[in-house]
């Protein structure tokens, strides 16, 4: 059964004409992901799309469950901090899984407090579930010791975080 059947929303991200390089690349970093299909421009509506006909002009992929297209649309738009996808670890082993797949093959930046952005221009936040937990003590100053540690750093530590909270 395909996951377009089932999902009511998913993401669609727009390429230049890296949707298929995209797809293997996220589906090499996350467990349980695949590409579902590539679908090309047909020679139809070439006076629209100016695409070469054959040429890839989507890719479906799932990362962990989730799915996703990449569309091959053109240099018009390009990905900007405004939005981002969010990576819930559980572990440090698996923040510095994704930190350091993500930003792998040049053009990868890292940002700050655990934000990432890959080769493709596409904006990640590898975030620790604990720092979470964290910055929701109900006791304030804790809470803000953990932020201020966080806005402190790039890649986030949970050792660091928990320092932190515990003062």
């Amino acid at each position: 059964m395909s996951l377009l059947k089932t999902a009511t929303i998913s993401p669609c991200l727009w390429f230049d004409d890296q949707a298929e390089a995209a797809a293997q690349f996220y589906v090499g970093i996350f467990p349980n992901s695949r590409i579902h299909r590539i679908a090309r421009y047909p020679a139809a509506g070439q006076e629209v799309h100016g695409r070469a006909a054959g040429s890839v002009m989507t890719a479906e992929f799932e990362l962990d469950g989730l799915l996703f297209m990449g569309l091959n649309g053109g240099p018009q738009f390009r990905f900007t901090e405004a939005i981002s996808l969010q990576i819930l670890c559980d572990t440090q082993e698996q923040v510095d899984h994704y930190w350091q797949h993500l930003g792998e093959g040049g053009g990868g930046k890292p940002v700050a407090c655990g934000w990432l952005r890959d080769r493709y221009g596409l904006s990640w936040q590898v975030v620790p579930r604990r720092l979470c937990e964290l910055n929701n003590d109900p006791d304030p100053v804790r809470a803000a010791r953990v932020f201020g540690a966080m806005m402190n750093m790039v890649k986030l530590d949970i050792a660091e975080l928990e320092r932190a909270w515990r003062g």
